[in-house]
């Protein structure tokens, strides 16, 4: 008798259907078919034993198990549920009536428990989109949907669950997954480690520069000797970004559930997320990667969000070059022998680095480095890098006065309210273009966007000539213009917005004090 079981597979972060066909005819011997990999064809011997302490026998018979399409690769253990299913059903030990109005996914346990698998979000958007009832999956996966109304999902615990919800003989109301039912579980942490920017003293120049930037998702470029608060500062940025809209948090989301990053059942991201590896990360560890299975990197994890790199100068030139693409292009595409996944990531990249080898040029004298050796330290981030970020910060030291005995600054509460306020009309002026931030412009929308009158043109003219900036810099000022004048509740770019855009080019002058 041939069954079809329905279930998916994650290519980056959309999902595709995947048949599991089980045919049980005369003959002995189990076959797995399919393009399997390792775990998948494992999945058999634990399929077999969780089936038999549950107290179903197995066919003396040759059964049959194609996953299709056969030219497909498949991984994980997420195909236990359905063969097990499968085998129920086609050889009459079950009589399962909504076999094939699930996509059925989940790991087994040898006592018949379900355990978690990854990608819950993109496999109940593509069972909504491909016209099936609903999703049944493991209910710690399960949690990570709560909210989206994507799709009818039950979170189950064990195979008895899975075969009442396909018997259709019960009411398993109880196994849907809804807020009422998951009211006593946490939907995501609150993050309450964020520094406030109100704890941090002076520093007034570098705080409106981190403002901006995270009123339209700029990118900034921190540079000042040890101890000045480059680290607060940017660490202090989560506390004052907007919450994520339901298309945001849908899309990092989706990207956490492919990575795996699932926590206890509960929906993954309700917060931008902060993103801070460490100096000596990998290239593949950046940029997603994998030789069995390909996975997001900390680019795409921060999705939305922020990505911290302290110690910029310190990462190999090399891995800090692979950045280029998704800085400008807001995606990664990562590419082995067969296979050819593309990421989303757009991020916001907060960069943190000493000025100098020592550390303390611009700290009165303690400074040791030559000249040259300070200008070769910088050096090491190429024009193209540099000219994709739109905020250059020199850090200065906080002078005695302003830490000792200072008094409280704005809190982070103030500057998010103005940050909000400019995110929002960033989103009216990009609603239905798939855009959230002014940094995410295009061409042809810096043009539509950013028009400038005669004096700021002649302005601007002159500026160019005089820095020596590329047309990337160009635009990332008029991008950077725009967010200054939302700021400023501005509906066009004006003089003081151009020239404040412009101060933020450190890097880009012919002389910046070495």
């Amino acid at each position: 008798m041939l069954i079809n079981i329905f279930s998916a597979k994650c290519i980056g972060i959309d999902a595709v259907p995947v048949t599991v066909e089980v045919d049980i005819t005369s003959g002995l011997g189990i076959h797995l078919v399919g393009l399997a990999d390792v775990a998948v064809k494992e999945s058999l011997l634990r399929t077999v034993t969780a089936l038999q302490s549950l107290g179903f026998r197995i066919p003396g018979k040759k059964i049959v198990i194609n996953l299709a399409p056969a030219d497909l690769h498949k991984k994980g253990s997420g195909y236990d549920l359905p063969i097990a299913v499968g085998i129920l059903a086609a050889s009459g030990q079950k009589d399962l009536p909504g076999i094939g109005k699930y996509i059925i996914m989940g790991e087994l346990g040898l006592d018949g428990s379900v355990r978690p698998v990854p990608g819950a979000l993109p496999i109940t958007e593509m069972a909504r989109d491909n016209g099936f009832r609903g999703c049944i999956l493991p209910r710690l996966s399960a949690g990570e949907t709560l909210g989206y109304s994507l799709a009818k999902v039950y979170g189950v615990s064990s195979l008895p669950e899975v075969l009442s919800i396909l018997e259709e003989k019960e009411d398993c109301s109880s196994l849907e997954m809804t807020s009422a039912a998951c009211a006593g579980e946490e939907l995501s942490p609150v993050l309450d480690d964020i520094p406030d920017f109100s704890s941090i003293y002076g520093q007034e120049g570098a705080k409106r520069g981190l403002e901006i930037a995270a009123a339209g998702g700029h990118n900034v470029l921190m540079i000042g000797p040890p101890g000045a608060g480059k680290s607060t500062l940017a660490k202090s940025m989560a506390g004052i970004l907007p919450p994520m809209s339901t298309e945001e948090s849908l899309q990092t989301s989706k990207i956490y559930s492919v990575a795996g990053k699932g926590q206890a059942g509960v929906q993954i991201v309700r917060h931008r997320p902060f993103r801070s590896p460490y100096h000596n990360i990998s290239a593949a560890s950046l940029t997603g990667g994998g030789s069995d299975c390909i996975i997001p990197g900390e680019i795409s994890l921060a999705h939305n969000g922020v990505l911290f790199l302290d110690e910029f100068c310190e990462i190999p030139k090399r891995i800090l070059e692979s950045l280029r693409g998704p800085l400008e292009d807001r995606k990664v595409t990562i590419s082995r022998l067969k296979t050819r996944i593309t990421f989303p990531a757009s991020f916001m990249l907060v960069a943190a680095t000493n000025p100098c080898p020592c550390g303390y040029y611009g700290d009165g004298d303690r400074c040791t480095c030559t000249p040259a050796r300070r200008e070769a330290y910088l050096s090491k981030l190429s024009g193209p890098v540099m000219d994709r970020i739109d905020i250059h910060l020199w850090i200065r030291p906080v002078e005695t006065g302003k830490l000792v005995g200072a008094c409280r600054a704005e809190p982070s509460r103030d500057i998010a309210a103005r940050v909000a306020a400019a995110r929002g009309l960033q989103a009216e002026r990009f609603r239905g273009s798939g855009i959230f931030t002014n940094a995410e412009m295009s061409g042809s929308q810096v043009a539509e966007f950013c028009p400038l009158p005669a004096s700021c043109r002649d302005f601007m003219e002159k500026t160019v000539e005089r820095l020596g900036l590329s047309a990337r810099a160009y635009h990332r000022i008029l991008k950077l213009s725009r967010t200054i004048a939302d700021l400023a509740g501005s509906g066009s770019i004006k003089m003081e917005h151009l020239m404040e855009a412009t101060r933020y080019r450190l890097l880009d002058r012919k002389n910046i004090g070495y």
